[in-house]
């Protein structure tokens, strides 16, 4: 089925396209880390029966299905794969919780409520050579639907309102998890037509104890950061992160060396942490450090709030392990294209592009397909070709070409890329 979304979008620049890989092997923004993670790991101790228990049992599920619309979905096209989606594209909204109160106080300082300040899709393509992660700024300008809580009552519609507006919707009208992420469930699915199948949030005490149970993540910091709000100092250079360093590093939006203090800006480093786990977990042979695996295990899925559907370890075990021959170069970040809203200079709205995207992803095609700048080649030879026997001698082929580096949160990149420079 091909989606089309019609929305208030206006032409504008946007994020460079991926080059796109050949199939080889936050505070708020890191829950589709662990999820992927718990997956791998689990698979390697499927057998062990009481560690299995003890990692269920940590894991806080929600049923939402009476809460949420279903969407159609593209036709299974394989049906040999383990994971309980075979065949199929699996697309989980990650949410990044703001809630400030138990052990989140101590980090952030207590503040009534709950908010999500972090939104990403993760869309899982159905022969599981891909991972694309689309992430949303929280001042778009977006439709809310109607919300129907868990205590049965139902909220009232909004147009033009924040996206991030449908968590605190949710948390404040129903009180807790389910809402909050139901109602911002359904707001993607209105305003993307992209059908989502779970999703995950993780808060700030389970960021930092994730973090430091795989022993920090290695980032490469271009200059000194200075942002006392969010307890971030750093020296510029390859620096190992732990947990509260990396949470601060994800937090930050104003002070010294973060960039110009907007969220959207923030977007991108959220991002670069990201692909940073993602390239820890990938080089890091956990599955045969039984007691780094255990601790990751365990701190993970005890800060994992998931729905009923996708609360079992099996489950994640299947899909991890659906996953284990993806390379970093396939794992893909970008912010879906964007330009400041004509109605408030502090809002966004998303550009003619961002319905390209969107449609690619609720078709499982790669997700810059069709955009103008799509850098994509394929694997044909050209016309054009020298016989290494007979060419000259270049003056130039000792001088290494410059590396290109990306600019995370402006322009697509995978977890392989370069996207700051440390001498």
């Amino acid at each position: 089925m091909l989606v089309r979304v019609t929305q208030r979008h206006a032409a504008s620049a946007r994020p460079r396209a991926i080059r796109h890989g050949r199939f080889r092997r936050s505070h708020r923004v890191l829950r589709g880390v662990a999820l992927t993670a718990v997956g791998l790991m689990a698979f390697g101790i499927s057998g062990a029966a009481a560690i299995y228990q003890t990692l269920n049992g940590n894991i806080a599920s929600s049923d939402v299905g009476d809460l949420v619309t279903t969407l159609p979905q593209p036709t299974p096209t394989d049906d040999t794969l383990a994971d309980p989606n075979a065949g199929q594209p699996v697309n989980i909204l990650l949410l990044g919780s703001d809630e400030r109160d138990g052990d989140n106080e101590a980090i952030g300082g207590y503040v009534g409520g709950m908010r999500s300040d972090t939104s990403i899709v993760a869309h899982i393509s159905a022969d599981r050579t891909r991972v694309e992660l689309i992430s949303i700024p929280r001042d778009s300008l977006v439709d809310i639907p109607s919300c129907t809580m868990t205590d049965g009552s139902t909220t009232g519609a909004q147009s033009n309102a924040m996206f991030n507006s449908a968590f605190s919707i949710g948390a404040d009208n129903g009180g807790d998890i389910a809402s909050a992420a139901a109602c911002t469930w359904n707001t993607v699915q209105t305003n993307t037509g992209v059908p989502i199948n779970h999703f995950v949030v993780v808060d700030f005490a389970g960021f930092t104890n994730m973090i430091d149970a795989i022993g920090g993540v290695n980032m490469c910091i271009p200059n000194d950061m200075s942002a006392p709000k969010a307890g971030l100092y750093l020296n510029a250079g390859n620096q190992l992160l732990n947990g509260t360093q990396a949470l601060a590093f994800a937090r930050a939006r104003t002070g010294v060396g973060v960039g110009d203090g907007s969220d959207t800006n923030r977007l991108g480093r959220q991002q670069e942490l990201l692909a940073a786990v993602m390239r820890e977990l990938l080089t890091k042979n956990l599955l045969t450090d039984v007691t780094q695996l255990i601790r990751f295990l365990d701190q993970a899925t005890a800060s994992l709030s998931v729905d009923s559907g996708f609360s079992s370890i099996t489950d994640m075990a299947a899909l991890g392990a659906s996953l284990r021959g993806i390379s970093s170069d396939n794992i893909s970040f970008m912010t879906i294209p964007f330009t400041t809203a004509p109605s408030d200079p502090n809002r966004v709205v998303w550009t003619d592009d961002a319905d390209i995207i969107w449609d690619n992803i609720a078709n499982d095609r790669p997700m810059t397909t069709g955009l103008e700048d799509d850098t994509a080649t394929d694997d044909t030879a050209t016309d054009d070709v020298t016989d290494p026997a007979t060419e000259e001698p270049s003056s130039e082929a000792s001088t290494p070409a410059p590396q290109e580096t990306r600019e995370a949160g402006k322009e697509t990149f995978t977890a392989n890329d370069v996207t700051a420079v440390c001498g």
